[in-house]
């Protein structure tokens, strides 16, 4: 079919229309085995703009008829920002045809970023946390902690009980409050709690989202069969857990670049609390069934996410071809 001669612009609006956090998990679950072998994905461009910010690009790029696509993400990392009550990234999306070069696309790619990272982690839940959880503890109250509470219940529907975290108590109260509210959330709980340490124990499922360079996540206040998502960190100088977590789980990624950019897996890996072969697998592997997921309820999972340019070009995919297809259709 051919290209539109005018590039689209995506707004957030559109994008909020057209995705939903199970029709991408279900997209990823479907395309990522093929796509990984189709994409080129050189490794992302990190620079630091100041003490605190930072500037990523991540390209993707595939002449595969199927996925004839090249994209871009620009990407500005501020946490600063949340004392301004501004989100901490800014995210823009450009795709091209990989076979013209044209630009497709124009997509305000915040928004984007969050569903494709919320639903890798529930991917990755999907295989990894037991199928009876019943509670999520969320460690961070931003931009990302909504979607990933709402990507893991899609999996997990027996989750009824959601604890959330924050250093600023206020900002996980604001949070809980707001989703109680909210009519999609049948018989689950919000709630928030000042002591992470404290409920941690609790939870069945552990997602963190936060640019913490500090231990949150204790691993003796680990219980047996816990599952431990772990978002925030792309630097190694961050960190979300101490190594007593990673030494305690079975550790999955969701690429190989994870072990070179995660502080939890590169500090791991330096103090030798585990090595690089210790790590059982990535998620393409375990979509496939290469590599099993949870063997049983009592041992611990962790998966460590860091993003990447294959995930960003598929969500863009199944926007930009959702969208022209309505374009095409209406006229």
């Amino acid at each position: 079919m051919a290209a539109p001669s005018t590039p689209l612009f995506i707004s957030t609006t559109t994008l909020h229309s057209i995705l939903s956090h199970k029709t991408l998990i279900s997209h990823f679950q479907s395309t990522l085995p093929n796509a990984t072998v189709s994409l080129s994905t050189p490794p992302r461009h990190s620079h630091s703009t100041s003490q605190t910010s930072t500037l990523l690009l991540m390209p993707s790029f595939s002449t595969s008829s199927s996925l004839p696509y090249i994209g871009v993400k620009l990407v500005t990392s501020h946490p600063q920002n949340s004392s301004i009550n501004l989100p901490g990234i800014h995210a823009c999306y450009t795709l091209f045809s990989s076979i013209t070069g044209q630009t497709l696309a124009l997509f305000d790619a915040t928004e984007l970023t969050l569903y494709r990272t919320s639903s890798i982690s529930a991917v990755a839940s999907f295989y990894l946390s037991k199928n009876d959880a019943h509670v999520l503890v969320m460690v961070g109250s931003g931009n990302l902690s909504p979607h990933l509470i709402t990507a893991h219940l899609s999996v997990r529907p027996s989750i009824n009980r959601v604890i959330i975290w924050n250093r600023t108590a206020e900002k996980a109260a604001t949070l809980a409050d707001k989703l109680r509210r909210e009519n999609r959330f049948k018989g689950v709980e919000f709630e928030s709690n000042g002591c992470l340490d404290d409920v941690i124990g609790f939870a069945d499922i552990v997602s963190c989202a936060t640019n913490s360079e500090i231990e949150l996540v204790k691993g003796e206040k680990l219980k047996e069969g816990v599952h431990v998502d772990l978002v925030g960190s792309f630097k190694q100088t961050m960190k979300e857990c101490d190594d007593e977590t990673i030494r305690r789980g079975r550790v999955f990624v969701d690429n190989e670049i994870a072990m070179e950019e995660a502080g939890e897996l590169v500090g791991a890996f330096e103090r030798g609390v585990i090595s690089k072969d210790d790590v059982c697998g990535n998620l393409v592997e375990l979509i496939k069934g290469e590599k099993f997921g949870r063997e049983n309820d009592k041992e611990i999972t962790v998966f460590k996410s860091v993003g990447s340019g294959v995930v960003d070009l598929l969500t863009a995919q199944l926007v930009y071809e959702t969208v022209r297809d309505q374009t095409q259709h209406i006229s």
